[in-house]
């Protein structure tokens, strides 16, 4: 293990390739990137002048047996991440893995497997988990601040299939295995399993495309999932902004308080707007701001958070990261669930978490 640690790169092109490159330029005492396998046809279109000689490799395969690196950076599609990870587990490379990693439980099983037998340190894109308001609400949730949990809603809306076009292969089945709640509604799905602490257990849901684009996958859709501990959660959201933007929400009810949660304000970084009762003459009322988020890379602080935990599980400092190959199964297990209470019109059991 070399200091800083030596980065590859599989998938130069991907939606948040520079982004992560951008991360790791946050941390050049840590790790630095060194090698690149460009992945999506050999496309190199957004990589950066300053990568432009790093040694390349056109396989998996080929990067294993060059040797001299520290951990592996996979940003591929879902049809090709998985046969990726497998290989990089079983060389005993430590991974971390865009979300959502795979695009069905299947692979995601696969995943999991391969992870587990080989005991490397893994790590995905979940960074939302890293979050200061997202860790706050977990705490009041854990300390019963909030009473009898309620409901929780959660909205998500962004930019429409037009602003990248219905051919990019994100809205391609066949590549992606699903449409929004495989590339986006998953970092709330997988909150809300992290936030609460709550296994799902019962999905009523409806994903289809309410927009003007014709592509072969959801642009968006609701779906209700009911908590171990008798909550009801929501989510709504899509592809469904006709420009580069999005909105973004959550709502928290319990019998003791309620909090909204609006993790995209830029002039805070995110706040809590806490509402309690009202024992005396006082009412419970507060407002918490988070610090405001100006690093640079895809994520800001909270990516560089994820790498840290990422790094430090490599080098035996952490037993395993926030993120886990058993919380990105869970994930997926949730949103194979909604597509399958989507396509039979009806709510399915289930317990996820």
């Amino acid at each position: 293990m070399s200091n800083p640690l030596r980065i590859a790169m599989l998938g130069v092109d991907n939606p948040h390739g520079a982004g992560w490159r951008d991360l790791l330029l946050n941390v050049p005492d840590r790790a630095t990137l060194t090698t690149l396998v460009p992945g999506y046809g050999g496309n190199t279109t957004n990589l950066e002048e300053r990568y432009a000689d790093l040694p390349r490799h056109d396989s998996v395969e080929a990067l294993i047996d060059a040797g001299g690196i520290d951990g592996a950076m996979v940003c591929l599609s879902n049809q090709e991440g998985v046969e990726a990870i497998e290989k990089l587990a079983a060389a005993g490379i430590p991974v971390l893995a865009e979300k959502p990693v795979v695009g069905s439980v299947a692979d995601g099983q696969r995943v999991l497997d391969a992870v587990t037998s080989a005991q490397i340190p893994f790590q995905t894109g979940y960074m939302w988990r890293y979050d200061d308001c997202t860790n706050r609400l977990r705490d009041m949730i854990a300390d019963s601040r909030f009473g009898k949990l309620i409901s929780i809603e959660m909205n998500f809306v962004t930019s429409d299939v037009r602003r990248r076009g219905a051919s990019h292969y994100l809205f391609d089945p066949q590549i992606s295995g699903g449409g929004f709640f495989n590339w986006l509604a998953c970092h709330y799905l997988d909150l809300l399993l992290y936030v609460t602490g709550e296994s799902v257990v019962g999905v009523t849901a409806r994903a289809d495309n309410f927009g003007v684009s014709d592509i072969e996958v959801e642009d968006g859709g609701v779906a209700i999932m009911d908590l171990q501990c008798g909550a009801l959660a929501t989510f709504v959201g899509g592809y469904w902004i006709p420009r580069w933007a999005g909105e973004a929400h959550w709502t928290i009810r319990g019998s003791e308080r309620w909090v909204r949660w609006d993790p995209g304000r830029e002039d805070t970084g995110g706040a809590l707007d806490i509402h309690g009762p009202q024992p005396q003459w006082y009412a419970m009322e507060d407002v918490y701001n988070s610090p405001v988020n100006d690093t640079s890379g895809y994520g800001g602080s909270l990516g560089v958070s994820l790498l840290n935990d990422w790094f430090d599980c490599i080098e035996g400092k952490v037993d395993a990261c926030r993120n886990t190959a058993q919380s990105m199964f869970n994930t997926i297990s949730l949103i194979e669930t909604i597509y399958e209470s989507s396509k039979q019109a009806r709510r399915v059991d289930c317990q996820i978490g």
